[in-house]
């Protein structure tokens, strides 16, 4: 049961006192009956409440997949910088929805902003080993000696020892493009992956996550709500298992 004030606060209809005034006026209706008393408590799930007419359409959680571009930040908030946050429509902003991990602010592609705080331990924890796809694009000839060392594991700079990387070169040459596919997170992980062998990263995009692949569909900035069958994929994973 929630307050019928907190309720149409939290779905974007004003701050508590604008609230308390539309209560007043007399356009809050619930089961058809006016409701003027803010401290009325509702069941959303099970009561039709309605604001000048228009049923109210309860959202607890929300989970959206954005194509971040570059130059954004993955983060909730930041006085100097845009954040993925920034770019979410008001109405989705009201959830309080934030990013799962972080991507660099040059690196595009995919990221999940939730209020689900139980999907997002499980997405991020060591312990779930939960996939991370990337393409790059590689200053320097990437050779089948990456390819097997990046299975390996490599030592990064500061004498950490990663776990396998599965790595898929999809064009050779001066200038590679790969494909790679890790299940940790450290800190520009991928370039300094790239760094251990003598090569530099000059484009990354995440491109897949658990069993969610990035919507092609999706241009840079653009977001939008996962789909069910999306969501039985993570779940189907065991991503959302304590």
């Amino acid at each position: 049961m929630l307050r019928i004030d907190k309720l149409l606060a939290n779905m974007g209809f004003g701050s508590r006192k604008e609230v308390k005034q539309l209560l007043k006026s007399g356009a809050v209706k619930v089961d058809e009956a006016v409701v003027k008393d803010s401290k009325t408590k509702v069941d959303p799930n099970v009561q039709k409440v309605t604001v000048h007419g228009e049923e109210v359409v309860y959202q607890e959680t929300i989970y959206l997949m954005m194509n971040k571009p570059p130059g954004v930040i993955s983060a909730t908030e930041d006085h100097v910088q845009q954040t993925v946050i920034d770019l979410l429509e008001e109405k989705d902003r009201i959830l309080s929805p934030f990013p799962v991990g972080r991507l660099d602010k040059d690196t595009e592609g995919l990221l999940i902003l939730t209020n689900d705080g139980q999907l997002s331990h499980s997405l991020l924890s060591p312990k779930k080993h939960v996939p991370k796809t990337y393409f790059a694009k590689i200053d320097g000839c990437v050779t089948e000696e990456d390819v097997d060392a990046f299975k390996q594991g490599v030592t990064l700079e500061d004498g950490y020892h990663t776990k396998p990387g599965d790595l898929v070169i999809l064009q050779s040459g001066e200038h590679s493009e790969i494909r790679l596919t890790i299940t940790e997170g450290k800190f520009h992980q991928v370039k300094r992956m790239f760094e251990a062998v003598g090569k530099k990263v000059t484009y990354l995009k995440r491109i897949r996550m658990g069993g969610l692949d990035l919507d092609k569909e999706l241009k840079l900035g653009e977001y939008r709500e996962l789909t069910e069958d999306e969501l039985n994929k993570l779940q189907d994973e065991k991503v959302f298992s304590g």
